[in-house]
């Protein structure tokens, strides 16, 4: 503060704020504990209600959200503090929740589209889910982006993560997670159940 004064008598300190080794320590355990939690439910839950291919886009994409939100915020420079966690473990949940939207409409037409080839069915299932993604992810973005410029300093970083994330969200859930599915070679055989194959006895 004096060495700034001497530039500028009229300088004020108007806030200090200082994060400690401990309290720097315990950010990093906690929040790789709670990115791992997550991360592990949603797989958790991935595997239950589709098959390794759609599982394996749909890890990608829940992966690649995050890991752009911390990319931007270091190359930033911006403060990486509690606000931002949560809002990275929101983007988490919301790439999840798009992701599923996507599935779910792909599970539903590949019944009904066989003659088709999977390209075809993964393309006008996201051209019919398009609309409603673009709606739910503007009428967020309006908040989102009110909360960034008028949130205060403290929102500032909150609101910048879920700007991006949500960015990130949008075109994750249409082109990784549905991108590395058809990479994958998926087709409606995969969302078939197994057959039940009578046992085989020496009778002709």
């Amino acid at each position: 503060e004096a060495a700034l004064k001497t530039v500028d008598a009229g300088v004020q300190l108007r806030r200090t704020e200082v994060v400690g080794p401990q309290v720097g320590k315990e950010l990093v355990v906690k929040g790789m504990q709670a990115m791992a939690i997550t991360v592990l439910l949603i797989l958790l839950y991935i595997a239950m209600r589709f098959r390794w291919k759609f599982g394996v886009g749909a890890v990608l994409a829940t992966l690649h959200d995050p890991f752009v939100v911390v990319g931007v915020f270091a190359l930033t420079g911006m403060t990486f503090d509690l606000t931002v966690l949560a809002a990275v473990l929101a983007v988490i949940g919301y790439s999840i929740n798009e992701t599923v939207v996507v599935f779910d409409r792909v599970r539903e037409l590949f019944p009904v589209m066989r003659k088709e080839t999977p390209e075809e069915v993964f393309d006008r299932a996201i051209n019919e889910t398009l609309s409603r993604t673009v709606i739910t992810k503007l009428a967020t973005l309006i908040v989102v982006v009110a909360l960034y410029l008028f949130g205060g300093e403290s929102l500032r970083g909150f609101g910048l993560a879920l700007i991006v994330g949500i960015i990130a969200v949008t075109y994750s859930s249409m082109f990784v997670a549905s991108g590395v599915a058809l990479d994958l070679g998926s087709s409606h055989r995969d969302l078939m159940p197994a057959e039940r194959r009578a046992p085989i006895d020496d009778l002709p």
